[in-house]
Order: C-alpha cells, then structure tokens, then sequence
C-alpha cells in the first residue's frame, strides 16, 4: 500500500529499497549489547521499495476488497495530466473498480461468531493457526474525494475513468443477467449503453461493471484479467467452452476444467499439473497429491484418469504402468453407477497412492477406498441404475459362464429392474464386460479368483428374487421355495434350509436360552437385503485387495509417491438421504483443506516471516463443520446416540436435532422430518427417512452363521472379516455378534475422513476445481446459472485475488544461498545466507517489486527465479562440459599412453627377434661349418673309395666285369645316415646315464633320511609309551590301596538286596559303594579324583595312539610320492620338512601335558593319603 507522501517524493530522490533498511536493522542489531534482547527487522513498507519514474504508481490507499478496488481519500501533488492518464491506465491493469449494488461474484458469508472445532485432523495446529486470521470483515467505506488535475476533476477510481473513456462495460439487465454494451452517452447519473444485439438501455452507473478489452476475452489465466468480476469469468469461461478450450488456470497450483464432450491438449491442461506435481517430487524429494474436486457429474473421474495416463507416461518403462491404469476399469465396474445427474457417477471415494523410484520409474501402487454406498444394490431412485457390473455380466457373460451361474437377462432380477433403467444410451455392456475381463487379467487376477467374483455377484442379484408370504395375522413369513432360493444357496455353497432359517428367523438370547422368533414381512425383506449389501460391500474390499496385492510387488524400490483424490462431489437431488449426508461432510472437510492451503497457511506464512502483506478473505465453512462434528451436540455425535436407542425413529432423530441445534445458523430444522444444512456450497434439504437403519448397518447374527458355514471360500472370508471387526472379537460367539456395541458407520467414515486429511497434510497439495457446464449432460451447452453457482461455492474469485498478489515460490536464506550462491565470487559466497541472497538478487537485477525479503525466507512472484535458475542450469552444464572435456582428455592420454606403450612393445619385440634371429643363424652357420668338414672328410674317405674302386674296376674290365655305380652310392649314403643315428643314440644314452646316477644319489640320501628320521619317531614314540605305562601301573596301584581301605572300614550293618531279602553282613556292589558314599564324604571326593586321574591318562593315551598312526600315514603317502607310485603335483621334500616340523610341535606340546599330569598325580595321591589318614583316625576314636 503506497502512502501520500510517497507519491508525492520527487522521481530523483534516492530510496531506500526493503533489503537496505533490513540489512541496516541487523546492523544496528549487531551493535547492541549481548545482552540487549534481539529486534526482528522492520517491515518493508511495501513490496520491495518505493515507486521510480520507470514504474508509474498508484493512486494513493489503492486497495482490492470484494473483487473491486477502492481508493481512499488522499490529497496528492498536482502533476501533469497525461502523466496522471498514464498512472490511471497503469492502475487499471491490476485493479478494479470500488463496490457497486449488484450480485457481485465472490460475496463473503459472515460467520461472526465462529467456534474452533474441538476434534479436527489438525489438532496439534489448529489453535496456533487460528490467530490473527481474517475472515469476512466488512470492506472499508469509500471516500467520495476527487482528485483535480490542472484545475479539472480528474477520474477518482476506475468506473469513473471507464465512464470518461465509454469502454466497454457489463450492464446488469432487468432478467438478472449481464449482458456486454459499450457507453454511448452520460447524463446526469443515468448513463446510455448500446448492448450486442442493438439495443440502448438507460441505467445507473451503480448498475454497471467494466469489461476487458477485447485483447483478453479468452484468456487461459483468469489472474491476466484486468476486471475481475463475476460477468468478466463467466463470459471467459463460456467463450473458453464454446472453443473446446475447456481449462483455465486460476492459480498457482490450481486448475480448472469445464467437462465437455472433447478435451485438446492446450495449456493448462490436467498435464500440466500432473507433470509439476511430478517434478516437485523429484526435485524436492516430497510426497505430492493432486486433488480433484467438483460437483457430481463435473468430470472428475475422466480428470483422474487423465492424470494417472500422464504419470504412467512420464513413469513408464518398469511395467507397472498398464496395471495401474487397468484399476479405473475394474474400480468404475463395481463402484461406478448411472445417476439423474451422471451417467458415469463415482459411488465411493478413492484415493490412489502411485509410488515412484528414485529415478522417477513408476514401482506400484495403492488403492484406498471410502464409504461405498451399498444401498445402491438393493434400492435406487427412478431413472437410475445399480453398479455397472451387474448389467455388464447379464451382458457380456459368455454362454458357458451363464450356464454356471444361471445367469439370466437384467430384467429377470428384482434388484435390476426396480428403478426401470436397464441400459444407458451409448453405452454397450457387452463390450465393457470383455474390457472388465482383460483388466482383471492385466491386473494378474487367478480365473479362479475371477470366477468367484463373478458367482458372488450372481448371488446378490438371485438373493432379490427371494419372496417371502405371509402365514399368521401377526405378518409373520417364511420363504416361498422358488428358483432364487435354490440358485442363491447353490451359489453361495450352502443348503436351501439355511438360507430360508438365516432370512425367517431371528434368534434372540434370554439369559443362558435362546428362543427362536419368526421375522415379519418387513423385517424379512430387510434381513435379505442387508445379507445381499453385505455381500457386495466385502466383495469389493476384496477385489480391492487383490488390486493392492498386485500392484505391491515392487513397492521394496518405493521413494516418493504422488497421491490422486477422486472423491464423490457435492450433491444436492430432490431427496437427498444418508448418503448425500455422508458425501456432503466429505466435501466439507475438503473444502476446509483448500482454503487451509490456499488462503490459510500462505497469509500466516507471509505475516509470521514479517513480509508486507494485506491479508485476503475468504469464505470461511469452520461453523459448518463444526455442525457435524462437535460433541457432544453436533450432527454426528446426535446421530450416534440416536442410533443406540433400539426405540428411537428416523421422526424422533429429526425432533432431537431442531431441539438442540435451532441455535446453530448453519442448520435450518422443517417439517415431517426434514433439515437443512448451509453447506460451503449451498443450502441442502435432507430427509431423515432411513437415517438411523443405515447409520446401525445391522445384520443378524443368522446371516453371519449362514456365510461362516458356506462351502465356498469368500462368503467364509466375509464372515471372518465381520467377526474381526468386532469389537470383543477374541470372546464372540456367532449369537454374540449382534449384542456387541460396533461402531457406527458415520464413526467409521469420521475416522476415514481424518486419516485422510492428515496423509494429504503430509503431501505437497495440487488442486483441479472441475465445473459441470449443464445438469441435461450434453455437448457444448453452457448454463449460465449452474455455471455461476459452483465458481461461487469454489471461490474462485478469492483465489484469483490471492494469487494475483502472493508469492508462490518461498525458499529460505540458507537454501537459496547454497542454491545459488556458487555463482557468485568466492569472497562473497563465503559470507552469511541473507548477504550471499542478497547478492545474487542484485547481480541478477531481480526487480525489488517482485520479492520481498522475510526473516528466515525470500519470497518471489511467479517466474522471477528464472533467469538465476537459467544461469545455474547454464553453470551446471559447464560443469557438465569439463568434466566431459576431463574425460575425453583421460581417455585421449590413456589412448595415447597406450599407442606409445604398443611402439615400445613393438620396438622390443623386434630387438629380440633380431637377436634371435642372430643366434639362430649363428648356431646354423655352425651347423653348415661342421657339415662341411664332415662333407671333406667324407669326401677324402669317397676319394680313397673311388681310386679303389677304380683300381678294381679296370681289374675287372681287365676280366670283362662292369659295376653298377648307383647302386654304390646308395649304399653309401644308408651308410653316412646309419653312422649319424649311432652317434645320436650314444649321445642320449649317456645323458641318461647320468641322470640316472643322479636320481639314485638322491634317492639313497632320502633314504637315509627317512630311515633315521623313522628311528628318531620310534625311539619318542617308545619313550612316551613306556611313560603312560608306568603311569598306569601307578594309577592302579594307588586305586587297589584306596579301595581295599574302602572296604575295611565299611560298617557292618544289615543291608536289603530286594524287597522280600533280609541279609547282614552281605552286600552286593552297588550297595556297598551306595553305602560308603552316604558315610563317608572323603571317599566320595578320593573315588571322584581316582575317576579323573584315569581319565586324563586315557584320554593322553588315546591321543598319542591318534597322532602316531596319523603321522605314520602321512609318512607313508609322502615315500609312495617319492617313489612315483602314487601321482600328485605336491613336492615331497617341502611336505616331509613341514611335517617334521608339525611332529615336533606336537611332540613339545605332548611332553609338557604329560609332565603337567604326572604332577596333578602326584598331588591328588598326597591328598587321598591324608583323607584315608584322618578318615582312619575318626574311626579309631568312635
């Protein structure tokens, strides 16, 4: 809010912006004594700093209250007129104009004397949230002051400038609508206005509202508006829906959404929040939940759906997604039913919890359901239908499945065809059936899970065909045998007898007797149906277990989850009964969570970090609730009482709340049992009819017998679940259930309701308000009035003034210091979180008007991060860049290295070959050398062959013989080869010889180790012997003596051998050693030592005879090694060292425990000689 004398200070003079005077306030803070109590900072006087010449300001006390804005009376300096036009305009874009008569969008409810709740799911806060809120003050008064420009008056707030101008302007009709016109003329105070469709209409300007230019008309966020007012968003909102453009932003985090028949992909869109939902949990690590609300029938199932396909998208790849959007088929078919308002209406609330990973891959889900309305099984209204499934499987069921569960058509059970509405138009149940079928499979339901599923639904609708005759004048029945009967009790796996003795009669306890008592017609008729409710509402806990079973296979790798709400929406019908009641509450309670986030928790925040701030009000349903839940006078605790008197009527009910409650402005008390309640969203009508029977819920305890004793598993499983829920469950008998005070089912839905207001607390919230644009549910067709009454009970107009002036991105110091802080030098971003903040405002020019400086956080209008979170991003991705450039640049070297490595290599490898090389031709040339002088002697040795051989030849040819020469030289050269192999194997055999002479040398040594080594072993071994012999020969000795003292003094007293046998002086052994050791307790301990020294000896005995033979075996295997018999890859003469020195260790050990028992020995003898010696001596003195 900018002052007068603010206005009024020259464009030139330096200001003071909001972080100078805080930093100047912890300056002075600091220089005061420690012991002075530390000041908290001054508060800004206004966002950021004072007005410049660049940003035109303000008139004086500009102030938005009701949607309109308001200026109060202030005197300012005179300026020059254009500059005072400009300031005007500049206004106009963010404000409006002052209150007007009228119904003016966005009214506030006065609830002046509201109470704080005493039982709420925020207990721990409630109180402390509680000060200093505002709610629905009355809006300051206006001043009729001009402002005089030049002399001239001058336009005092904005329904003046919009008359000036003739700007287009919303003129309230005689019809009570808005309809656009432009001014054509002002006269007096009647202005003339020229409407779209020609004609001119004489009205008061108090009449008249400014529209926007026709630059906005359409735009995608309602806060770009610049008159905010009810025929401005309702013309955007129909323009919007004539283009199919069916979503609208209206504040950070909230959506909105106009159900039509076709949805594009434009922004915003339930995408978009889907996917910030999505990002928040990544980025900060926190559960998030998105939460669709809206009256019946405004699309919030088809939101959730679309929501669930966007995260399954960004979450793919692990599988788990088409399982989780597999849910809605199964969900919708069991929970889902035709209304007069819906033909696709959420009969129950869910919750659906989808988890994430760390990487943001989608690991399971959870499904949590909420107060199913199972009444719809067995009644309905005209014109609407039961639950999809039962239709879908009359349907869709193919031949064989109906002829096991003797299905017939839709219009042959009582229970389908009561309400005259077997089919929806457009719909085939045929094909969903099969669509149910393939997502019970996707989901991993057993065929033999779904076919149990399947009869329990079979049996509900053939439990409607049960009638029921009257027998006796007091309306007293029994069963009429028909085919429902028969089918039922087949189906649910019991006999004909028990079905008809669990729906005739009822037993009744009298003491410890029980008397049978046969039900009236009424009270028959509703013993079946609730068995039949019963039935259907365990059925779908089950199947929705088996749902949460499926999908918790991967829930070990669970990180962050985000949380889709898709609850029933306000109803409102002709009758409303029980179940609007319940619904209604529900809705209640989260319109409280919407304004406890939007508006509540955001202005505190705002004014406990001592940021400026004007706190906005809005419509505040605290009375309301507390209706319902204050004790113990409100709605549900009188309901519960009610309920627990077995006398008590739906009429009495309705006596007992205008009796207590006639003071309450929320509720309203009529005629013939009927109540209204002033809910957030309107005034409801309620009918008592039916209230305190459904609040009881009850069922006979022959009902639960009847299932207990069925063949089939689930009506077992469902009979068990009843009796656990129980409160005295571990001491109930079947008879007993009924007697035992349970819970109600508003109790039950209470505590639902609180457990899921604290698990959203816990989440970061997102909301989507979905409008329903008709109650005819067709295409394109846009009502005005309906349209008008929800965006009121939303309170859409308070949370698009809220979210034109709030800051929705809050980070404290510490965070954004070390968020941002690296960009700045290291000499700076050393020092404390507020200057390091500070800093990085100023280096990025964030303007001072965007953000205000709290005590422990900044907080910044939309978008203003951006260019510190760009430079970030842009710091990061150099980062990102050098460290890629450091690993290109390690693997290049590496690369490098290696090649430089491989040249080396290569370099040695040819080195060596060229030495090799070297030495092979050496050794070759040797070869050929000796080759040749062999091939010179030979030749000698050829030459002297042949001059012989010559010297025959002319012999012979002298006698006329000639010899053949190739044959010769053949032969001589077999000769040379022969000559050559000689030589070869004389060589070898001498190598060999000597390797042999070796291998007996060594074999001889190791001989005569092991010879002398074996002697040594014999001669200990011997040694150790004849020591444990002397020792036994010892021990034997000492035992002969102590026992022949034993039996020398034993008494000689008459001993009993048996029973019948008297003998004196005639003992058996066992007797004897009895006797002396009752007697005598030395010789009891002295025999106990004997036993002991035996023992020792023995045991050293048998460990010695362990360890020679263990010895003596290795000893073997190591000479059988030695001489080849035995093949193994071990080298004897390291195992024979390691063995000598295992033998040594032992024999060490070995002689010090047989000296050590030599001496205990020698001990325990001197003892038994001294107690024999005083045993001795007593004797001798008796």
């Amino acid at each position: 809010m900018l002052s007068a004398a603010a206005v009024m200070a020259p464009a030139a003079a330096t200001q003071k912006s909001s972080l100078e005077v805080l930093l100047e306030t912890l300056k002075k803070r600091d220089e005061q004594p420690k012991d002075a109590p530390p000041t908290l900072p001054a508060r800004p006087t206004c966002r950021g700093r004072l007005p410049t010449t660049r940003r035109p300001s303000l008139p004086a006390g500009f102030k938005l209250e009701n949607g309109m804005a308001t200026v109060a009376a202030t005197e300012v300096a005179v300026v020059d007129k254009k500059a005072d036009a400009k300031m005007e305009i500049a206004g106009l874009e963010a404000k409006e104009e002052k209150p007007v008569k009228g119904c003016i969008f966005g009214t506030k409810r006065k609830f002046p004397n509201t109470e704080a709740l005493e039982e709420s799911p925020y207990v721990d806060e409630f109180h402390e949230e509680r000060k200093g809120t505002a709610v629905c003050k009355d809006p300051p008064s206006v001043s009729s002051a001009t402002i005089k420009t030049n002399g001239k008056p001058a336009c005092t707030n904005i329904m003046d400038y919009v008359l000036q101008k003739k700007l287009r302007v919303w003129c309230s009709s005689p019809n009570a609508k808005w309809e656009l016109g432009q001014i054509q003329s002002i006269s007096g105070d009647d202005a003339e206005i020229l409407l779209a469709n020609g004609k001119v209409l004489t009205v008061s300007p108090e009449q008249l509202l400014p529209a926007n230019p026709d630059i906005l008309d359409g735009v995608d966020d309602l806060i770009q508006m610049s008159y905010l007012n009810e025929p401005s968003v309702l013309y955007n909102l129909q323009l919007r829906h004539s283009h199919d453009l069916i979503y609208k932003l209206h504040s950070m985090g909230s959506l909105q959404s106009c159900n039509t028949s076709k949805k594009t992909n434009d922004d915003p869109h339930v995408y978009a929040v889907a996917d910030l939902a999505f990002n928040e949990m990544l980025r900060d690590g926190v559960n998030q939940s998105i939460i669709i609300s809206g009256e019946s029938g405004a699309g919030k199932t088809e939101t959730a759906k679309i929501a669930m396909q966007y995260l399954s998208d960004l979450g793919g790849a692990s599988g788990t997604e088409s399982e989780v959007l597999q849910t809605n088929v199964i969900l919708e078919a069991l929970g889902n039913a035709k209304t007069s308002r819906n033909h696709n209406s959420s009969r129950f609330g869910k919750l659906i919890e989808i988890h994430f990973s760390e990487t943001g891959k989608m690991c399971g889900a959870k499904i949590q359901t909420f107060l199913l309305e199972k009444s719809r099984v067995v009644q309905r209204a005209q014109g609407e239908r039961s639950y999809h499934i039962f239709y879908q499987l009359c349907s869709g069921a193919p031949p064989l499945l109906k002829k096991k569960l003797f299905l017939k058509s839709a219009s042959d059970y009582n229970y389908l065809k009561q309400s005259n509405c077997l089919k929806i138009d457009g719909v085939d149940d045929s094909k969903k059936f099969t669509v149910l079928v393939d997502a019970l499979d996707t989901i991993q339901i057993s065929k033999e899970d779904q076919m149990k599923l399947f009869s329990m639904l079979a049996a509900v609708l053939w439990l409607g065909n049960i009638s029921f005759s009257v027998i006796d004048n007091e309306n007293h029945v029994e069963v009429v045998s028909n085919e429902g009967l028969a089918t039922a009790a087949k189906l649910l796996g019991c006999t004909a007898n028990q079905l008809v003795t669990a729906m005739s009669t009822v037993k009744i306890r009298a003491g410890n007797d029980s008397i049978v008592k046969k039900l009236t017609l009424t009270q028959a008729i509703d013993a079946r149906d609730a068995l039949a409710k019963s039935i259907y509402a365990n059925l779908f806990d089950w199947i929705v277990e088996q749902i949460n079973h499926s999908l918790g296979t991967g829930r070990q790798f669970t990180w962050r989850s985000i949380s889709i709400l898709d609850i029933y929406g306000f109803e409102c019908f002709n009758k409303n009964g029980f179940e609007q009641f319940c619904i209604n509450y529900a809705n209640e309670r989260l319109q409280q969570h919407f304004n406890r986030h939007l508006f509540k928790l955001q202005q505190d925040e705002y004014l406990e970090d001592g940021i400026d701030w004007t706190p906005v009000e809005f419509v505040d349903n605290t009375n309301c609730l507390s209706l319902f839940e204050k004790k113990p006078l409100g709605l549900l605790s009188l309901l519960d009482e009610e309920s627990t008197f077995p006398k008590a009527t739906d009429f009495s009910f309705a006596n007992k709340l205008k009796q207590q409650l006639s003071g309450n402005s929320c509720f309203k008390g009529e005629k013939e049992g009927t109540f209204k309640i002033c809910h957030y969203a309107g005034e409801v009508t309620y009918d008592t009819a039916g209230f305190l029977e459904k609040n009881r819920d009850p069922l006979h305890s022959e009902s639960i017998q009847l299932l207990s004793s069925c063949k089939c598993e689930l009506p077992k499983h469902f009979a068990s679940v009843m009796v656990a829920d129980s409160q005295n469950k571990s001491s109930l008998s079947w008879h007993s259930v009924m007697d035992t005070q349970k819970q109600s089912v508003v109790t039950k839905f209470k505590a639902q309701l609180f457990k899921l207001m604290q698990q959203l607390e816990s989440t970061t919230p997102h909301f989507i308000r979905c409008i329903q644009p008709n109650s005819k549910q067709h295409p394109r067709l846009f009502e005005h009035d309906l349209v008008l009454h929800q965006l009121k009970c939303c309170g859409v107009l308070e949370v698009v003034r809220i979210s034109r002036t709030c800051y929705p991105t809050r980070i404290t110091h510490q965070q954004f210091a070390e968020r941002y802080g690296f960009l700045l030098l290291r000499s700076i971003a050393s020092q404390d979180p507020l200057s390091v903040s500070i800093a990085v405002l100023q280096q990025f020019n964030i303007p001072p008007e965007m953000y205000q400086v709290g005590y422990t956080k900044l907080f910044f209008h939309t978008g203003q991060l951006y260019m510190s979170e760009r430079a970030r991003i842009h710091f990061d991705n150099l980062v990102k860049r050098w460290r890629a450039a450091v690993l290109i640049q390690k693997y290049t070297r590496r690369r490098l290295a290696a090649n430089m490595f491989n040249d080396q290599l290569s370099h040695i490898i040819h080195l060596l070959q060229s030495v090799m090389r070297g030495c092979l031709a050496r050794r070759k040339y040797k070869c050929l050398q000796n080759e040749k002088e062999s091939k010179a002697s030979h030749n000698i040795v050829q030459g002297d062959t042949r001059k012989n051989n010559s010297e025959s030849r002319i012999c012979h040819e002298m006698n006329g013989h000639y010899p053949h020469e190739p044959v010769i030289t053949e032969l001589q050269g077999r000769i040379t080869k022969a000559e050559a192999a000689l030589r070869d194997k004389e060589e070898e055999n001498v190598m060999l010889k000597r390797q042999l002479e070796q291998y007996e040398r060594k074999w001889s040594e190791y001989e005569a180790k092991m010879k002398s080594m074996e002697e040594a072993w014999k001669r200990q071994l011997s040694s150790l012997q004849l020591s444990l012999v002397a020792a036994k020969k010892s021990l034997a000795a000492d035992d002969a003596t102590t026992r022949a003292a034993w039996t020398d003094f034993t008494p000689t007293h008459a001993q009993y051998d048996s029973e019948d046998t008297l003998s004196t002086g005639t003992h058996t052994p066992e007797v004897i050693e009895s006797r002396h050791h009752n007697h005598n307790p030395e010789a009891k301990v002295s025999a106990g030592n004997s036993d002991r020294r035996v023992n020792a000896v023995n045991h050293l005995a048998k460990e010695f005879q362990d360890r020679r033979q263990v010895f003596e075996d290795d000893a073997g295997f190591l000479v059988a090694v030695k001489s080849g018999q035995v093949g193994s890859n071990m080298n004897p003469d390291e195992e024979l060292r390691k063995l000598k020195d295992r033998f040594a260790t032992w024999k060490k050990d070995y002689k010090s425990r047989l000296k050590e028992t030599k001496v205990n020995l020698n001990k325990v003898g001197t003892h038994d000689e001294k107690s024999r010696k005083r045993w001795w001596g007593k004797k001798s003195s008796k």
